[in-house]
């Protein structure tokens, strides 16, 4: 008698248990459904004029009540990034501006600000004529606009620290409450650095604040796949981030002529 290896019965059982036949093979478990989205990330994909026709259409109470809600936050929300938006583009400082501009200006409390996180200050010093310094500065005025909550100011580099080589140009001074977070030097030195890169580690210095809440259509306009490509980028992104010298201290001061010394001044 034929013996029928796929059958479900207790014989071909004995027969798997002393090897005769080969294991069953495992039966994969079905997929979870997909959750449904909750109503906040329905209502992020809608700008204000569709969700006023759609708190319009509400076929009851309490889904109007609850999208009206989620209406006066956003625009409350909207209001206060207004509010915090005070720069906006890169400010040209000379060394006699340091202390006001990056010091003093990164212990100021944004508006609404009940953390007292004080502001993000980026100083850039850069050197006119060096291509990783030109395109570093494309980049730091890109990300000036993006981000208006944080102060950023140019100087040259000479400027700023005396006798400093062209080798550590250009160079980021990054601050937080009077703080230096993180301190970048010849940045773009060891290969061509990119905006996003820049960005990464402005964020992860704490200078920089993501938006709290993604643009109306965000969400529609990109798919699953995408977002984990972002996701897998911004964690290459973030792990090429490398040779960041990250400072406590106020000063910055020539120690010799090194060009891979740390350099402090007096402000």
């Amino acid at each position: 008698m034929a013996i029928n290896p796929n059958e479900d019965t207790e014989f071909n059982d004995a027969l798997r248990k002393h090897g005769i036949l080969p294991p069953r093979p495992k039966t994969l478990p079905s997929p979870s459904p997909p959750t449904s989205p909750s109503l906040e990330e329905r209502l992020d994909d809608l700008d204000d004029a569709e969700l006023l026709e759609l708190e319009e259409e509400a076929k009851d109470d309490e889904a109007e009540r609850r999208i009206r809600e989620y209406h006066e936050k956003r625009l409350e929300d909207q209001r206060k990034e207004v509010q915090r938006a005070r720069f906006g583009r890169v400010y040209p400082i000379g060394r006699d501006d340091y202390t006001r501009e990056v010091t003093e200006a990164s212990k100021v409390d944004e508006p609404g600000d009940d953390k007292e996180r004080g502001t993000g200050v980026v100083c850039f010093l850069y050197k006119d004529g060096i291509p990783r310094s030109d395109r570093t500065f494309q980049h730091v005025q890109t990300l000036a606009q993006k981000y208006p909550r944080t102060k950023f100011v140019s100087i040259v580099g000479d400027k700023c620290i005396p006798n400093l080589p062209d080798s550590r140009i250009p160079m980021l001074i990054v601050y937080r409450r009077g703080d230096i977070k993180n301190q970048i030097t010849a940045w773009g030195a060891d290969r061509e650095r990119s905006p996003q890169e820049l960005e990464a580690m402005l964020i992860m210095s704490g200078t920089i604040d993501p938006p709290e809440r993604p643009p109306p259509g965000s969400r529609r306009d990109s798919d699953g796949e995408s977002g984990d490509e972002d996701d897998d980028a911004s964690s290459r992104m973030r792990s090429k981030v490398t040779r960041t010298n990250a400072r406590t201290d106020k000063n910055i001061r020539s120690s010799g002529n090194d060009s891979d010394s740390d350099f402090e001044f007096d402000i």
